[in-house]
């Protein structure tokens, strides 16, 4: 193993007279996840998303090779990352499934038609006004343009609603803003299914049936699919199910779900949200996706340190030209384009529907933040071009998507915030301290709106569920066994 390249946790194991491939993957994975968290200590001081901290690990991951001497691939086994492509379609169907859980027809139905026309406003804005700039400005392929465009158009829904939970946001901005996203998603991920069928068909394969029509009709059939398995999931997880198995038949339908859309070559993203949406009108359960947030932070980590050891740094710093730009100028643009398409479609779309002034005013804030879906969505779209012979285009796709997401992930959150609190959403640590102190506790006073005020980590309450379900059961079994002896 000595004598030809490997990996540096190859050739520190191979120095102690061991030969386990095992071994270097399983420690590999091992050190991806430490470095992930470690991370995560550096970018919380700084109030960054962990998502920030995972794809800056990967990215950082690269340039240390340099510094390795001669013989040296790599800290990380190249099996390793090439041997777990699959976690990206784990990851995505993760991601569509916890944003599911906000698209609940019994809130829609209120103000459907509005959300609807704001977020068609905000993500067909985006999406027109990157394609033009990038197709035609900048003279990039009219395939990579047309992909890259529906990229533009998603919103990463994780960064701002970690940030309404940390604020305790609420109001009619704050489900404005929900209802949006989850629409939005939806729409990205329609616009990106279509996408890739003309991008193929551009890319040398034809005008076809088989090049379009197939693959939109695989992706209705994973739709299909997904709501199907939407109600399958209720009748397998019934109230009585205990909280271990109802965790490990979820995952066995979110894993087996993705394997017939890898069968199809499809992505999972679309099916795995509608599969959401199903169990969440017709059980309500938010419990649920409580337990697999609890379950997915690893894999995600694994997925967005993985996606940022696949940035092309060279590229990115070499003055690679796409088009008649060099890439790091592509991927500006396309930060600042995207920007403006968001903003300025969420105004047209609030004036239209002549939403509230702080709605029309603000609501843009809160859709700039960019990472989970995106990310997949160009991981899976470099597959593509890789596959039909565009290598270059798959490099240049993941290199500015990463770069932009990372740029996205520093600024969303505050502009999240901002939005938040120039909205009147939320209160100021302050002025809740104030409230508490001052508010006389009687017999009137209602505890549990007090306690809403009171952050509680999730570590405490995942402690105070589990002491709940103890005591539960014990009772339960104190209770029969009375019976019997009765």
């Amino acid at each position: 193993m000595l004598d030809v390249e490997v990996s540096l946790i190859e050739k520190i194991i191979s120095s102690w007279g061991i030969d386990s491939k095992t071994a270097a993957i399983i420690i590999s994975i091992a050190l991806l996840l430490m470095l992930g968290f470690l991370m995560t200590r550096i970018t919380k001081r700084l109030k960054l998303p962990n998502v920030t901290a995972y794809i800056l690990v990967g990215v950082l991951l690269v340039p240390i090779w340099k510094i390795i001497p001669a013989g040296i691939t790599g800290i990380i086994p190249d099996k390793v990352l090439n041997g777990m492509d699959f976690l990206s379609d784990i990851a995505l169907a993760f991601i569509a499934f916890s944003a599911g859980e906000y698209f609940k027809i019994s809130e829609l139905r209120k103000s459907g038609l509005r959300i609807l026309i704001i977020t068609l406003c905000e993500a067909l804005l985006a999406f027109i006004l990157v394609f033009v700039v990038c197709a035609f400005a900048l003279g990039i392929d009219i395939s990579f343009s047309l992909v890259l465009a529906t990229l533009a158009s998603a919103t990463a829904p994780a960064s701002t609603i970690m940030t309404i939970r940390q604020t305790k946001a609420k109001g009619e901005y704050v489900n404005t803003l929900l209802e949006v996203i989850a629409f939005d998603n939806v729409i990205s991920l329609v616009l990106y299914s279509v996408a890739i069928s003309v991008c193929l068909a551009l890319l040398g394969n034809g005008v076809s049936f088989s090049s379009i029509g197939l693959p939109i009709i695989k992706n209705i059939v994973c739709l299909f699919i997904g709501i199907g398995f939407g109600f399958l999931l209720k009748i397998f997880l019934p109230k009585s199910r205990t909280k271990d198995n109802r965790l490990i038949i979820a995952i066995a339908f979110l894993f087996g779900f993705c394997g017939i859309c890898a069968l199809l070559e499809q992505s999972p993203l679309l099916g795995c949200m509608a599969m959401s949406i199903v169990y969440i009108n017709i059980t309500k359960d938010e419990k649920l996706f409580k337990q697999l947030n609890y379950f997915s932070p690893p894999i995600m980590l694994l997925f967005f340190v993985m996606s940022g050891m696949k940035f092309n740094l060279k590229a990115f710093t070499n003055m690679t030209l796409i088009g008649y730009v060099p890439l790091f100028v592509a991927a500006l643009v396309y930060f600042f384009v995207r920007i403006f398409g968001k903003y300025g479609g969420a105004y047209l779309g609030a004036k239209v529907t002549k939403s509230d002034k702080n709605i029309k005013k603000y609501l843009g804030l809160g859709l700039i933040p960019q990472a989970g879906v995106a990310i997949g969505l160009a991981y899976m779209g470099a597959r593509i071009f890789t596959e039909q012979g565009h290598p270059e285009l798959g490099d240049s796709l993941q290199t500015i998507i990463l770069a932009s997401s990372v740029l996205y992930e520093l600024v969303g959150p505050g502009l999240a915030k901002l939005g938040l609190y120039l909205s009147k959403s939320y209160k100021k640590e302050e002025e809740i301290k104030e409230e508490l102190v001052l508010a006389p506790i009687s017999e009137n006073t209602n505890l549990d709106s007090l306690n809403e005020e009171v952050e509680i980590s999730p570590e405490e309450e995942a402690y105070n569920e589990a002491a709940e379900e103890y005591y539960d059961d014990k009772d339960i079994t104190k209770h029969k066994s009375e019976n019997n002896a009765g």
